[in-house]
């Protein structure tokens, strides 16, 4: 074995046939379908071992808490500015035009169908993206999940699948309560300037929203959650490279993931309108 194959710890034909298989690409290009092609494969394995048992039930309610709970605060936050600042921007120019009747059904529509679920969806991919990646590539580059085989757990119903069930589940209820406290930022955006009662805000926003919105709010929600938790824990349970190799994921998982976001956004919209318009 050459010096070249020590170094790389790989078999001297597996070196040969990876760069014949890519040489021609762009080393870019390359990673980018080679990442593709990996997460890919281990969604399909997550699927394959979605209702295997063991089915870890505790460790599934422990992430919604940690996922999920831990992030009310920062998400309410953000909700209620967005909500405050949309309203606050929209304003003069609604007033302008005769037009501050209806602020509460352009907010509501804006937040609901597509700020709420976009935000949270990227607040979530930065906290709980880059918190998944970060764990499970500690635990892969310390030999925990090879001490958890060794043990007789199955360390992949115990890793992935709690937490891509937890991000799947909560990020469509941060959704909801983020466009709660969105639009009661919106109603105190309207009260800076004006005089309007939260029932009169609140039944316009009802008379505004229709299934339609709420439909495209949880699809996208559901998409959202699962993209943040297949992607994190992908990244976190692939991580090579040692302590650097942390960091390396815990980054990676972010970006994958608020491209993932967009991209499904994109066809969410598509899929929505082809059914209900």
């Amino acid at each position: 074995m050459s010096d070249r194959n020590k170094e790389t710890n790989s078999p001297p034909e597996q070196l040969t046939e990876s760069r014949t298989a890519w040489s021609w690409m762009p080393s870019s290009v390359a990673g980018f379908f080679v990442t593709a092609g990996g997460l890919a494969q281990f969604t399909g394995r997550f699927f394959t071992n979605l209702f295997k048992p063991p089915f870890e039930w505790q460790e599934t309610l422990n992430q919604l808490y940690q996922l999920g709970v831990r992030s009310l605060s920062l998400v309410g936050l953000s909700g209620f500015i967005i909500g405050l600042v949309l309203t606050l921007q929209a304003r003069p120019t609604m007033v302008e035009f005769g037009a501050e009747f209806y602020i509460p059904a352009m907010v509501s529509f804006s937040i609901i169908r597509e700020i709420g679920p976009v935000l949270t969806a990227m607040i979530c991919a930065g906290k709980v993206g880059s918190g998944i990646g970060a764990e499970l590539s500690s635990m892969k580059v310390t030999e925990q999940l090879d001490a958890m085989a060794v043990s007789g757990v199955n360390a992949f119903n115990y890793t992935v699948v709690t937490r891509v069930l937890a991000t799947t589940l909560m990020v469509p209820i941060l959704v909801f309560y983020a466009d709660g406290i969105g639009l009661i930022g919106a109603w105190v955006g309207m009260n800076l300037e004006g005089d309007m009662t939260m029932r009169l805000f609140m039944q316009k926003v009802v008379a505004a929203t229709d299934f339609p919105d709420i439909f495209s709010s949880l699809f996208k929600s559901v998409l959202f959650g699962f993209a943040i938790g297949i992607v994190g824990c992908y990244k976190g349970y692939n991580a090579q490279g040692g302590t650097a190799g942390v960091g390396l994921a815990a980054n990676s998982a972010v970006v994958a993931a608020s491209f993932l976001i967009f991209i499904m956004d994109l066809v969410a919209v598509q899929i929505t309108h082809l059914i209900f318009y």
